[in-house]
């Protein structure tokens, strides 16, 4: 899209809270500079978060749209308005969650497997895990695709240990998930280890174990990163985390539609990954992520 020879995006989020999306924001204005672009970050109502739009432009009918919808990419609906941006000669790149339903016609996608991932932190975390173990496991909402597939990849590398699992929704907020974690440790004394699939479950689990059971022999392990998240894994409370990279989510969708527009260079989707941060690395981690980078 050019508009007074200049490029513009618009980047849609859904959650500017977060940590995950505040570090690909970072990822994603970074590569602004890089590919000499402007980016515009909208929330889900459409209200701009990051940068004003320029002078007379019209983003009704003008816009490259980056789609961030973390629960709800896989729906038909969905479909249909990254279809109808496609047809009208839109191009769409998805990033941090994503469906490979043919149905599903953006040009590429920069996010995590996320069955895979969730199968690294279950094989991981194997070694702590006696045989008919009873684990709590977490999601922080209910019906996020991104969040099932992690989960049922722990559950299935963790099928030989004959597990007995316990799957709560722990809300979005930390503080709410530590104690929606904590009442369930205190209802079932047998369970001494919790499994989490995202960043609010992660750091509110962690919270709870520090708060009520410090002294418990609880294991604690999950995904994503914040300040607190890797605090606690440096500390030992958490054993490791798996990190997605959303700093690269935000970085490489920018980068691929500023090729694709200028030189037609087609977008490919990227695997984000699965790094593991543990008590080794989580220090040096910190210091990134106080950075932006992580």
């Amino acid at each position: 899209l050019a508009v007074d020879e200049s490029t513009y995006l618009i980047s849609e989020t859904v959650a500017a809270s977060q940590a995950v999306v505040q570090d690909s924001s970072d990822g994603r204005l970074l590569a602004d500079d890089e590919a000499s672009i402007d980016v515009w970050i909208e929330d889900a109502a459409g209200s701009v978060v990051l940068g004003p739009f320029p002078t007379g432009y019209d983003a009704a009918n003008q816009r490259f749209e980056i789609t961030w919808n973390p629960s709800q990419l896989s729906q038909p609906g969905t479909y249909d308005v990254v279809a109808e941006a496609i047809d009208q000669g839109v191009p769409v790149v998805a990033f941090n969650v994503d469906s490979n339903d043919p149905a599903n016609r953006r040009l590429s996608c920069v996010s995590q497997k996320l069955y895979e991932a969730g199968r690294s932190l279950g094989e991981r975390a194997a070694e702590h895990v006696p045989a008919n173990a009873k684990i709590l496991m977490t999601m922080h909402s209910e019906g996020a695709s991104a969040l099932d597939d992690r989960l049922r990849g722990i559950q299935d590398a963790l099928t030989q240990k004959q597990i007995i699992p316990t799957v709560v929704i722990s809300g979005m907020l930390p503080a709410e998930a530590a104690e929606v974690i904590t009442m369930a440790l205190k209802a079932d004394p047998e369970i001494k280890i919790v499994l989490c699939t995202g960043q609010a479950d992660t750091e509110g689990a962690g919270l709870a174990v520090e708060q009520h059971f410090a002294d418990g022999g609880f294991y604690v392990a999950g995904f994503d990163l914040s300040p607190e998240i890797l605090r606690m894994v440096d500390e030992g409370t958490i054993d490791f985390v798996i990190d997605q990279q959303p700093y690269m989510q935000g970085f490489y969708p920018v980068i691929q539609l500023a090729l694709y527009c200028r030189y037609g260079i087609k977008p490919a989707s990227i695997d984000a990954g699965a790094g593991i941060v543990t008590k080794e690395n989580a220090a040096s981690v910190l210091k990134l992520s106080n950075e932006g980078y992580r």
